[in-house]
């Protein structure tokens, strides 16, 4: 799975221009499901999500993960995260799993971040047209590759 986190002062996503997801100060996470991702990539992401500081302390410097400053989750489902432009200028999906593989992971992925968070997460809506806006904050981006680890 990748995911990448965008801190934010504000995030929302919206469907058929309904908002269906939106959150305050916390962390925006596109995610994508790899073929051959497992619940294994599922649980070492969410925990490396939550662990991740990126959220600046009284001195000024990023010693807090998005638990500690009491921010919010907005997850958006993003298979292009999994694009490969090896060959031309077309990019190719062939590593993004197919819909109803990545559907049931991506749902069980939300559910452990909430749990593991302890609040519930928003969410935009698992193969829609999703409209995603952010107020990013520093701004802070960081890319996570559970293949990766790092």
């Amino acid at each position: 799975m990748r995911a990448v986190l965008q801190r934010v002062s504000s995030a929302s996503v919206s469907v058929d221009q309904q908002i269906v997801g939106a959150i305050g100060r916390g962390l925006l996470v596109l995610v994508g499901k790899q073929e051959g991702d497992s619940d294994d990539d599922l649980e070492w992401l969410a925990k490396k999500i939550l662990g991740v500081r990126l959220f600046a302390d009284t001195e000024g410097e990023m010693r807090l993960a998005v638990a500690e400053i009491a921010g919010e989750l907005l997850v958006v489902s993003q298979f292009t995260l999994l694009a490969s432009t090896r060959k031309g200028t077309r990019p190719s999906w062939h590593r993004a799993a197919r819909p109803d593989d990545a559907r049931p992971l991506y749902e069980r992925f939300v559910q452990r971040l909430g749990a593991l968070h302890g609040s519930p997460v928003q969410t935009g809506r698992f193969g829609a047209m999703m409209q995603v806006a952010s107020v990013n904050d520093g701004p802070v981006t960081v890319i996570i590759d559970s293949r990766l680890r790092e």
